[in-house]
């Protein structure tokens, strides 16, 4: 049974077939979410000033927040956001936590916004945040929730810039202990605690369901929250977690370091690994992904499904002969393997998984794991790489004070969370060039083998989800519009669990197809329109 405010849960239906699950997510999204219609109890002018009884939580600044008409610009560090749909007036109550002065005389808080919806429906949302945060990104939790973000659905919604203030991959408040502690994972419980007091304190009444979304560090985030603060939250989403930032670093290193080896280089002699490949060649490794791969699904789209019989060998484009247009040198084929399978330290132990080989890793404009475009931002340190020690760094991260705190890869006991009813979904994009999807894959297996196997836990608590073609949490060629929010929340309220949910994408106006639940794959039919779900079953 759950602690007082919230309903007990039932167990989970039996999976869902495909056309079920397409007919769920065809509806509007989360069906349940219009179960409730509460109006505030306060005026939002009300809330300012008002402190949260046993903490130093205090709302700064309540406004309200007029309708905003879809096609609306909102200011999200670090790039503006346009919604897609209309967002309800709400009541924005922008707080801080422990406001102090802390390392070199800085100020310091952990700030955070809710969005309080005119009419609520009775759930409360934490959007995870992005990079090192540092800022407060509006509050409409957007992540994974396909065209209506939480707000516009009813959600009240809390955002936090984690403890501190400074640009997305700002680690200048690493010097201070507290931020560290905050953004490493103390941040998510105390705003956790201090939001859901003023929802209950403006409307009368505490949450009924508790949900967490995000991305990257987000995605981090919603593991840290089913790990350490199980009790809070009923259903959470986490995307493409950046759960061991030290590790993939060392990842990035090694295929930086293989491209480096043999990239041209500037007047001054150093390397640039982004001209390693050319634009040409750049398709012509995509070509041969796609044909090696793309039909495995049972047709041939541009994506690839059945990533497990993805068997690509890059040797296949090496020159016989001279270098021409229609092939690579060998030292860009050895390159392209070594980065791709990952490193390994001197006892031949896998540091990092390797990169899986997918449509969008090698597309132009977009990052090849390890190598920046140009104007791409580096969560990773310094871009270029021209050798590489694993044993060293290897032992520089094990090192690390804050790796071991933001390291959520290795708590992989849910018996608690799941054990109260708790859902949580896994999504990846397959071309991501910052974290490889198979860590997400062996995180969720490892999980699901400590918290009672992965047929309990496939059936009742947990599920995964890989996005062919999708780099870093979206874009690409690919189709990276999908509901998990609706589909975490059927889960945790109807015991509908999500056996597949549709995607779509501008990059194939027309087109959806069922994104399966790990281990299965969308594969064709045989017959039926190719550009339609329904002509696809999950296996």
């Amino acid at each position: 049974m759950r602690r007082k405010g919230n309903v007990a849960l039932g167990d989970a239906m039996a999976g869902l077939g495909l056309v079920a699950a397409i007919m769920v997510m065809a509806i509007a999204p989360a069906s349940a979410d219009d179960s409730a219609n509460i109006p505030p109890a306060l005026k939002c002018a009300d809330l300012t000033g008002w402190k949260m009884p046993g903490s130093t939580a205090t709302v700064i600044k309540a406004e309200m927040v007029p309708e905003a008409a879809p096609g609306t610009v909102q200011p999200a560090p670090p790039a503006p956001a346009t919604v897609s749909v209309a967002l309800p007036p709400n009541c924005r109550a922008d707080g801080v936590i422990d406001q102090r002065v802390g390392v070199e005389g800085k100020s310091y808080a952990i700030g955070f916004a809710v969005a309080l919806p005119d009419r609520w429906n009775g759930r409360f949302l934490f959007q995870g945040g992005g990079g090192l945060n540092g800022s407060i990104r509006p509050p409409l939790g957007y992540q994974a929730a396909g065209e209506v973000p939480a707000l516009a659905r009813g959600f009240a919604v809390v955002t936090t810039d984690s403890g501190h203030q400074g640009a997305v991959f700002d680690a200048s408040f690493l010097k201070d202990q507290e931020a560290a502690l905050n953004f490493a994972n103390a941040s998510v419980g105390k705003v956790t605690m201090a939001a859901k007091a003023i929802v209950a304190h403006y409307y009368g009444q505490p949450a009924k369901r508790s949900y967490f979304t995000g991305c990257s560090t987000g995605g981090r985030e919603g593991m840290l929250a089913s790990a350490r603060y199980p009790e809070q939250f009923d259903g959470i989403v986490a995307g493409a977690p950046a759960m061991r930032t030290g590790n993939s670093n060392i990842g990035l290193a090694w295929a930086n370091a293989a491209f480096s080896q043999i990239a041209p280089k500037d007047p001054s002699g150093k390397p640039e690994p982004a001209r390693t490949f050319s634009a040409d060649e750049r398709k012509l490794i995509t070509k041969a992904i796609l044909d090696a791969c793309d039909a495995k699904d049972g047709v041939k789209d541009g994506l690839i499904f059945d990533g497990k019989a993805c068997q690509f060998d890059p040797a296949v484009l090496t020159c016989n002969g001279d270098k021409t247009d229609s092939c690579l040198a060998p030292p860009q084929v050895d390159a392209l393997k070594k980065a791709f399978a990952g490193p390994k330290n001197s006892r031949g132990t896998q540091v990092y998984p390797p990169f899986p080989w997918d449509s969008g890793v090698a597309a132009e404009g977009v990052a090849i794991p390890g190598i920046l475009t140009t104007g791409a931002r580096s969560p990773v340190g310094p871009p270029v790489w021209e050798s590489i020690n694993v044993d060293q760094l290897e032992d520089r991260v094990n090192a690390s004070g804050l790796e071991r705190l933001t390291n959520t890869a290795y708590w992989t006991n849910l018996s608690s969370y799941f054990g109260h009813g708790g859902k949580l979904l896994f999504y990846h994009g397959v071309s991501d060039p910052w974290f490889s999807a198979h860590d997400t894959v062996n995180y969720y297996e490892r999980m699901a083998a400590d918290s009672g196997g992965m047929e309990l836990v496939r059936e009742k608590s947990s599920r995964a989800f890989l996005v062919p073609g999708m780099g870093h949490c979206s874009s690409g060629a690919t189709l990276d519009r999908f509901d998990l929010l609706s589909a975490v929340v059927n889960w945790v309220e109807d015991g509908k669990a999500p056996d597949a949910v549709v995607a779509t994408g501008p990059a194939f106006p027309g087109r959806t197809r069922p994104l399966c639940a790990y281990p299965q794959h969308a594969q064709y039919k045989g017959q039926g329109d190719p550009e339609s779900a329904a002509s696809f079953e999950c296996k």
